[in-house]
């Protein structure tokens, strides 16, 4: 069993920034890459940023100079650190990961969800 555990959400002036944070824990064996969903009202869950064991990562556009991600794979965790937010940032934030775990085995990788943590930038 694995478990993604999300912290940091919340609400935030226009221009402001948080923080998030993804805690994966449970029978993992291999971590191949991490990252952050958001979805709103409305809309279809998006990729805001992802990134590999080995550093490479993949912001979108719209992020691009404001969003942060980055790893402590020791402590199978992952940040977004998120700047200069804006309004139509408002988002349920999910984290992801890509897991291979003792109940699929080594080479056998898994999509592994957060519950969802709440982003709200007021304008």
């Amino acid at each position: 069993q694995v478990q993604l555990v999300e912290s940091g959400g919340g609400l935030v002036q226009a221009g402001g920034s948080l923080r998030l944070s993804c805690a994966a824990s449970g029978s993992i064996l291999r971590i191949n890459a991490m990252g952050w969903y958001r979805q709103a009202p409305g809309k279809q869950r998006e990729l805001v940023a992802s990134i590999t064991t080995g550093g490479r990562t993949n912001p979108q556009d719209s992020v691009k100079g404001r969003f942060t991600i980055s790893a402590d794979i020791a402590k199978n965790t992952v940040y977004l650190q998120m700047n200069s937010l804006k309004p139509e940032d408002t988002a349920v934030y999910y984290c992801n990961a890509v897991i291979s775990s003792a109940s699929t085995g080594w080479d056998l990788y898994s999509d592994y969800w957060g519950q969802g943590t709440q982003v709200t930038v007021s304008s």
